[in-house]
């Protein structure tokens, strides 16, 4: 059976931007409970006698149960009524960040945050619906808005899980996700518009039609292919930098690394600007000088550890860090427009994929740094993130069917 090309859109008018933003802050909000797991693991694992390996797997069984929503739960958005999908998979990150918190024992909380990981899929759930809202010609625009708050989300996790642990627990943390996440559920209750499919399949026939996706559309393979090439840069950078700046030349503490991590914020601000330029028509130079900024940005960040200045060596390095994350924001940016002005029958999948592939590319990245830093420590991270970001330009600019 085949699926219809038009989704029915919602009867009512809709107010757009409060929508955008509401999409921005649920986004960045959800996002850090994916992240903040890196920054707590230590504290989990002692309060719960855990040992190392299950330590361990806290992060590794939130971002596995991420991937799996990606790929089980995202594509229910071109069967399933969207407003209604996204709030029942907030409740269940709700439920499941409240037992992590609650959780009093080591298996108990494994199972938590595996759960919690899956429903955070509900971000990717809210991308493609503001998408559907929003003209093609302003398409760019309105998911750059919406992934400014999803990056800025990603940068604030650690230094705010750290700080919130810090004042009450790591338990804290996990209360004041759920909290949060209440409130944004009682907003999009309110404000999400309903958005029925079309589609009149199965849900294992949505499931089967991916690698048909790929094979059918070369611009989600041009871009998942390079979004998972500068996620990878990405995730080497910030897997790694944690190791490099409590020594010399940087010399900062624990709270200060805190800061240094704020300082990745300012590259959110590339993706408002980034959707606009592509909607102009800008999409192809604009990534491939995105690529080039993640090549340059990387040099500096190499160049900044070999200085003898404390002062010298954190500019030249937060200078790096902030060209870094305007490239890689830019080309996520540019690859969610292009890939949200594919078929809208098939939105769900799509997203679904394109984020699940550019996830492998991050665990690649922080693979590859665990590597080089044991092999040459940090100029040889640098060189490897700088590896993923000449790939990245090597195959935009020579391919075709990155609009």
């Amino acid at each position: 059976m085949t699926i219809s090309e038009a989704t029915k859109l919602p009867a009512r008018a809709v107010s757009v931007r409060p929508l955008i933003w509401i999409g921005a802050i649920t986004t960045g909000t959800v996002v850090t409970n994916l992240f903040a797991p890196q920054i707590l693991v230590g504290l989990i694992g002692r309060s719960l006698g855990m040992t190392a390996l299950q330590a361990g797997l806290i992060s590794t069984l939130t971002l596995l149960g991420y991937a799996l929503g990606l790929l089980l739960l995202v594509p229910l958005v071109d069967l399933v009524e969207n407003k209604r999908l996204i709030l029942r998979t907030l409740a269940c990150a709700i439920v499941a960040a409240v037992g992590t918190a609650l959780a009093p024992t080591p298996l108990i909380l494994l199972a938590a945050t595996f759960i919690l990981g899956a429903s955070c899929a509900a971000i990717q759930m809210v991308v493609p619906l503001v998408a559907s809202m929003v003209p093609p010609e302003r398409r760019g625009q309105a998911i750059g808005d919406v992934m400014s708050g999803l990056m800025i989300g990603i940068l604030l996790s650690r230094p705010m899980a750290s700080l919130i642990a810090d004042n009450w627990s790591w338990r804290g943390y996990y209360f004041t996700s759920a909290i949060l996440m209440i409130v944004l559920a009682g907003a999009l209750a309110r404000y999400l518009p309903t958005l029925q499919p079309s589609a009149k399949v199965s849900y294992g026939a949505l499931l089967a039609s991916f690698p048909r996706l790929l094979r059918e559309e070369p611009v989600l393979r041009v871009h998942a292919w390079t979004a998972a090439l500068v996620m990878a840069s990405f995730t080497a950078f910030w897997a790694a930098v944690a190791l490099r700046l409590p020594d010399a030349p940087f010399n900062l503490d624990a709270k200060g690394i805190a800061l240094f991590a704020l300082i990745g914020v300012a590259g959110a601000a590339a993706t408002p600007i980034a959707g606009r330029w592509g909607d102009m028509g800008f999409a192809r130079p604009l990534l491939i000088v995105s690529h080039l900024l993640i090549i340059a940005s990387l040099a500096l960040c190499a160049w900044a550890g070999m200085l003898e200045s404390r002062i010298a060596a954190l500019v030249v390095l937060s200078l790096g860090t902030i060209l870094l994350d305007l490239g890689i924001t830019t080309d996520q940016t540019l690859g969610r427009r292009a890939v949200n002005l594919l078929r809208p029958e098939a939105r769900g999948r799509i997203n679904g994929l394109f984020v699940a592939l550019f996830f492998i590319g991050g665990a690649i990245g922080a693979a590859a740094a665990s590597a080089a830093w044991s092999y040459g420590s940090w100029n040889m991270v640098c060189a490897v993130a700088a590896g993923f970001g000449v790939l990245g330009f090597t195959d935009m600019a020579t391919k075709t069917g990155s609009e």
